[in-house]
């Protein structure tokens, strides 16, 4: 394995990782943001009204976007398994 196929692995393995988490990361941005102006505007401030929200909100997304991100794994993993077959 030469150094440049080494970085590739790391660099897609990362990039896979970021497209998977990115709808579910974004989903709990827009909440959150949207629980704070509602705590802010009504004045109540308590801990349990943030992360109810959330995490019903990633896990809805998390189950919208589970097919697409099971074929993404797949595809990255198949593509991983063919270049192993090629190293030696």
């Amino acid at each position: 394995m030469t150094q440049q196929l080494a970085i590739e692995l790391c660099k897609q393995a990362i990039y896979t990782t970021l497209l998977i988490s990115a709808p579910m990361l974004i989903a709990g941005l827009v909440v959150g943001v949207v629980v704070s102006i509602l705590q802010a505007v009504t004045q109540i401030h308590e801990m349990t009204l943030t992360f109810i929200p959330k995490i019903l909100a990633v896990v809805i997304v998390m189950i919208m976007t589970l097919p697409w991100i099971m074929n993404l794994m797949i595809s990255y993993t198949q593509d991983l398994f063919s270049m192993m077959s090629g190293l030696k």
